[in-house]
């Protein structure tokens, strides 16, 4: 049984205006998939998925970035048009059930 998250790439750089894709497969049996971005000392929560489906997103993950979670596939997170501040850490994990996020606004 996988007992990790796996993410890849392990490094991506990106032209500005330009697509940047991360894939992440969760946890085999693990139904719910978030992503976070790190930047400096904080995190930020950009979106949650469930079974497939984005139950819960930012503002932010609105405006440029998409995500999917096909089943038997990786998930993916997509940067739609990179900027220069989209440089950051990301980081995809999982759970069997919800968890809460914790919001620093």
């Amino acid at each position: 049984m996988d007992s990790e998250v796996t993410q890849s790439p392990g490094h991506l750089v990106k032209g500005k205006d330009q697509k940047a894709k991360m894939d992440c497969v969760p946890i085999k049996g693990h139904t719910s998939v978030y992503w976070y971005l790190k930047k400096l000392e904080s995190f930020e929560f950009l979106v949650y998925l469930r079974n497939g489906k984005i139950t819960e997103d930012t503002a932010m993950f609105k405006q440029r970035f998409s995500a999917e979670c096909p089943q038997n596939s990786p998930c993916s997170l997509e940067i739609n048009s990179t900027e220069a501040a989209d440089s950051a850490l990301y980081f995809c994990a999982s759970s069997q059930s919800t968890v809460l996020h914790v919001s620093s606004s």
